[in-house]
């Protein structure tokens, strides 16, 4: 959840220009209507090619945009009530010093109370991501998909981490088709053909479980089935390199050498992280070839989340909201995430069974 990003928090000057660049084509925005969040490419409209694109094809499916008015940041998104009882993560207390937790590597002792409460918050991700996967359907909005999630985790005695984290206005991110990450939910209505990341974390006990995963709604093309398989192949390639003693660049090479030969990009924008009584934190785990230092230690739990991409372009932009990051030209983008626990002989994914 809230893949640390690399990238600089801007818009492009051909959005205010009211120009896009869509896959194959280039599609003048005022095309769209100012009421709608999306639209659908259909292949009658790729005849117009943007050299800077190429020739590639990536399907058919809604692209997703920001409204028009535009409205910066998210102070008009209403955010559900917590109950009172539960535990807030130390960032939503505006006095609190949110650089506790910070120093040091970030190691848990193993075998300690320490990995037993990060194992039930991991545990507890994972199963309000599979609670959500059974909500997905054509006709469903993603803030009904968040109003779920976030009565189930409050209803499991934890807190919906990224709720209020940094001004995050909902419980969960749901990224949908060109959307790479960090997408907010709200009241567009999953269409048939839609690819769908659901990412969720919880703060239960003082630690964070995060995980996320894509869901298929409806009838999806090939095209985009493809992306999801690869993307979780990429993401098994990641992880089956990880062990006390190996390099953390190990990883994004193990997920590029993957995504190139089967025709992806990977965003370098957005990295994997440390995690557990803090939500982010080093070490940070770059998705592409990298020459970073840094070998895994036993003790050490860090998120694997390789965004792939359709073609050649993994850039992206952000929306006036300020969180949502679109791919840059309107590819398809896939991410799935996991955490992974160094132990002294191997590794351990502890968001799945």
């Amino acid at each position: 959840m809230f893949a640390s990003w690399r990238a600089i928090r801007a818009i492009p000057t051909r959005l205010f220009s009211r120009q896009l660049a869509f896959p194959r084509a280039s599609v003048p925005l005022n095309r769209v209507s100012s009421r709608q969040r999306h639209r659908t490419i259909a292949s009658s409209e790729v005849d117009d090619v943007s050299p800077e694109l190429g020739a590639d094809f990536f399907g058919t499916y809604s692209i997703i945009l920001p409204p028009e008015p535009f409205v910066f940041g998210v102070s008009h998104v209403p955010q559900r009530p917590v109950p009172p009882h539960i535990v807030r993560p130390p960032y939503v207390t505006p006095a609190d010093d949110q650089s506790n937790g910070l120093s040091g590597d970030g190691r848990i002792q193993l075998g300690s109370c320490e990995e037993r409460k990060l194992r039930q918050a991991a545990r507890l991700a994972q199963r309000v991501l599979d609670h959500a996967g059974t909500l997905v359907k054509v006709g469903t909005t993603t803030d009904q998909l968040d109003a779920a999630i976030h009565e189930y985790i409050v209803t499991h005695s934890a807190y919906p981490s990224p709720l209020g984290y940094s001004g995050f206005p909902k419980a969960c991110c749901t990224s949908v088709n060109n959307i790479m990450v960090h997408g907010i939910p709200d009241d567009r209505r999953l269409d048939d053909g839609d690819i769908l990341n659901i990412d969720v974390t919880v703060y239960l006990n003082g630690y964070h479980g995060d995980t996320s995963r894509m869901f298929l709604v409806g009838n999806v093309d090939e095209a985009g089935r493809d992306l999801i398989a690869v993307t979780d192949m990429a993401l098994e390639a990641g992880i089956a390199v990880c062990g006390p003693g190996q390099p953390f660049k190990s990883i994004g090479r193990a997920i590029h050498e993957l995504a190139d030969f089967r025709g992806y990009s990977v965003s370098s924008q957005f990295t994997g992280h440390g995690i557990g009584e803090v939500f982010h934190r080093s070490p940070w785990i770059l998705h592409h070839r990298n020459d970073e230092p840094g070998l895994m230690l036993p003790g050490q739990c860090f998120t694997i989340e390789p965004c792939l991409v359709q073609g050649t372009n993994p850039r992206s932009w952000i929306f006036p909201d300020g969180w949502t990051a679109s791919t840059e030209n309107c590819a398809r983008s896939a991410q799935k995430e996991h955490m992974v626990l160094i132990t002294e002989h191997g590794a351990e994914v502890i968001t799945r069974d």
